[in-house]
């Protein structure tokens, strides 16, 4: 967790990590806010002004929902999706930089490591 967190704060884009967090929801497809609400546990003010900061500068744009009118449904834009892969670019070249440092015999560990907690995380 620690890890993920400097990563996230380190790595910083003009993008704030609620905001990126946001975007990767809509990564795999549209959503609504809603929705995006409650897999960020978060509330639908919270959601809105999040939103709507990130349709004011062209990462998300809303539409309406054909099914049902009063229903709002966001997507990514093209914009978005190229601030998805830079924050990504930038996290992972931020944490290759500090494993430079490391020697084989860290870098083993590390890949142990890994393996080790992507089997508790697959439990």
């Amino acid at each position: 967790m620690r890890i993920s967190r400097r990563s996230r704060f380190e790595s910083t884009t003009d993008l704030a990590p609620h905001q990126f967090s946001v975007l990767v929801r809509l990564e795999n497809g549209p959503r609504t806010p809603k929705e995006v609400a409650d897999i960020e546990q978060l509330s639908a003010p919270s959601v809105s002004r999040t939103v709507g900061g990130l349709v004011e500068r062209g990462l998300v744009e809303r539409s309406d929902d054909p099914a049902d009118g009063r229903q709002v449904i966001l997507s990514l834009t093209a914009e978005g999706r190229r601030a998805i892969k830079e924050t990504r670019r930038r996290r992972d070249q931020w944490l290759a930089t500090r494993l430079e440092h490391l020697d084989d015999a860290e870098r083993a560990v590390l890949v142990e490591a890994a393996a080790i907690l992507e089997r508790v995380a697959a439990e």
